[in-house]
């Protein structure tokens, strides 16, 4: 009876009927740290369809608030990976410091010819702030860190301020920045979606601008990144190699129906099912469909850190991102 119980879950299973993969001997226990945002999404995705578990991985999952504790986790050993979302700049600052720690594996943003939304400056309703320009004698919030305090800095620097002096800069996590600039905390943010799609949908706060960092820096425009520890690289080859497969796959599907996936973001971040319908596609780009475009596009990032005087010398992000040998003969 066993052998044809056996026979016949083999026939369900080559005509789809049945479990659609093989049961898993055991798991590999794999440990990500993220940060709640849009750029996350095909994280979100991975999570929800159970892609991890059909390739026989546990995944444990740690939601960060900032950028530097998604790289201090991967720099300290205590996480694996860095979904999409994680700081695309810090991770390179990492690297400056301590090289051979990353490879990146996709990257995550927006851009103004692509119509899609990575970032905004916020403000409260009827604010005379319209632009950086504007921000003289203000205080403008930023997400917790390095990579976002340097971004910040650039475009009040290329508005023609100095932001040291004319403007003040706060960090804020992604939870604090719509509600500080409602009660006044701060005069303005540079947001990350949702916060975007949040104030738009909030009395008293408007996007004063969409996609400000890729109007000065590159466009597209890239400042989250997928990367994978060199440690588990080669600790983990094979399972290191199934996780970029995880994404890529999931940054398909996440790419190719928003709509569908949408549905699953208040899970994960600070919006809400009524604010649905404002919110904006992410531009995600996996491994297998990185291109020069997106490469001379993170490549102009990084420079500003040099530029900034926050990175020592100059790094050629190139040598950075992952390649199919990295992985051995796994």
């Amino acid at each position: 009876m066993l052998r044809k119980i056996l026979a016949l879950t083999g026939i369900l299973t080559v005509f789809g009927v049945g479990p659609a993969y093989a049961a898993c001997d055991k798991y590999e226990e794999v440990t990500s740290a993220w940060l709640p945002i849009m750029q996350t999404t095909a994280y979100y995705v991975a999570t929800e369809e159970g892609l991890f578990e059909k390739a026989c991985i546990k995944v444990k999952s740690n939601k960060m608030q900032s950028p530097n504790h998604i790289i201090d986790a991967l720099v300290g050993g205590r996480a694996d990976f860095g979904p999409p979302g994680a700081a695309a700049g810090i991770a390179m600052l990492a690297e400056e410091k301590f090289p051979g720690t990353f490879k990146v594996f996709g990257l995550q943003g927006g851009g103004i010819k692509i119509n899609l939304i990575n970032d905004g400056l916020i403000v409260q309703t009827g604010s005379p702030i319209k632009s950086f320009a504007d921000l003289k004698g203000y205080t403008i919030g930023h997400v917790p860190g390095i990579q976002w305090r340097t971004i910040t800095k650039h475009l009040v620097r290329s508005a023609g301020l100095d932001p040291n002096k004319d403007v003040k800069l706060v960090d804020l996590a992604v939870p604090q920045q719509v509600p500080a600039v409602l009660g006044g905390s701060v005069n303005a943010t540079l947001s990350l979606e949702p916060v975007g799609s949040i104030a738009a949908a909030t009395d008293g706060v408007d996007r004063a601008v969409v996609n400000p960092v890729a109007m000065v820096i590159a466009d597209p425009f890239y400042s989250g990144a997928a990367v994978l520890t060199m440690k588990f690289i080669k600790e983990r080859p094979g399972v290191a190699r199934k996780i970029v497969k995880i994404i890529d796959k999931a940054t398909a599907l996440a790419m190719a129906d928003f709509d569908k996936y949408k549905a699953i973001i208040p899970k994960y971040t600070a919006i809400r099912n009524t604010q649905l319908d404002l919110l904006a596609k992410p531009y995600l780009r996996s491994f297998s469909d990185l291109n020069e475009t997106d490469l001379n596009s993170y490549q102009a990032f990084v420079d500003v850190f040099f530029s900034e005087g926050v990175m020592k010398k100059k790094m050629d992000v190139r040598t950075k991102i992952l390649k199919m040998g990295d992985f051995g003969d796994s």
